[in-house]
């Protein structure tokens, strides 16, 4: 898909809007009882509730790369629609790399997909969006398992950020990254994105069965207000992928 810049100068329509974003690596349907069931993930992604979502591993990775979920069942249940995108990964495959990202009541003014730089295939998407007159880049990417990889999609994505610098940004998606100090891989995301604690900033969400480290992030520009992040942490969603979901209660246009 050509590359259109979307007219950021254009004022926002209306007051403040608050929005649950998600985040999920589905793990391909497959959950650690060791069963592809698609309906429980749909059951977990109907859980969470989320306005705007990143899924990761919705694709099979190999031959025609079909998406393992059925996406009208999707809509139907949740209400939740998958942002479309001129370029996929074969002619069955649900989005980009595996990812895939799902609106509610959201104006698309601009998708396309990005292919990652590092050893192993990875992408990203990147959407510019309304809601409610609120101009939204979201970012939802799956990062690679070497450093060096991550390091340079990281800076791959940093120029996303500063494309669109002075609005609300929001990065989120599988990272692969547990660091949180100076040896982190994310580094070059920082500028142009809002600085939090890191108490603030992550949750642990891998291994499901007992979350230990924080692969998974939701990570705002300045212009957005986390206003709380937390794992979705169900019974279900323990079951239903090596991940556990993470959500966030944003709101664009507030002081």
């Amino acid at each position: 898909m050509q590359q259109q810049s979307p007219d950021w100068h254009q004022q926002p329509q209306s007051g403040p809007v608050d929005l649950l974003l998600g985040s999920y690596n589905v793990h391909k349907g497959v959950g650690r009882d060791m069963r592809r069931d698609p309906r429980r993930t749909i059951d977990v992604i109907a859980e969470i509730g989320a306005d705007v979502l990143a899924l990761q591993e919705v694709d099979r990775r190999f031959g025609a790369r079909e998406g393992v979920l059925d996406l009208d069942a999707l809509r139907e249940r949740t209400g939740l629609s998958a942002v479309p995108l001129a370029d996929r990964l074969g002619h069955a495959a649900h989005g980009w790399h595996g990812n895939l990202l799902l609106l509610r009541n959201a104006e698309v003014e601009d998708a396309r997909p990005l292919t990652l730089p590092g050893l192993e295939p990875r992408g990203a998407i990147v959407a510019d969006l309304r809601v409610a007159g609120q101009p939204l880049r979201i970012i939802a990417a799956h990062l690679g398992l070497l450093h060096q990889s991550r390091l340079l999609q990281a800076r791959r994505l940093a120029m996303e950020v500063e494309q669109a610098a002075g609005w609300p940004i929001v990065l989120m998606g599988d990272l692969n990254e547990w660091r949180l100090g100076a040896g982190c891989s994310l580094m070059p995301l920082r500028k142009g994105l809002r600085a939090v604690k890191a108490s603030a900033a992550t949750v642990n969400s891998f291994p499901a069965a007992l979350p230990m480290l924080p692969l998974d992030r939701i990570i705002l520009s300045r212009h957005a207000q986390m206003l709380a992040l937390e794992p979705h942490d169900t019974r279900l969603a323990r079951l239903a992928s090596d991940h556990l979901p993470i959500k966030a209660r944003i709101r664009l246009g507030g002081p």
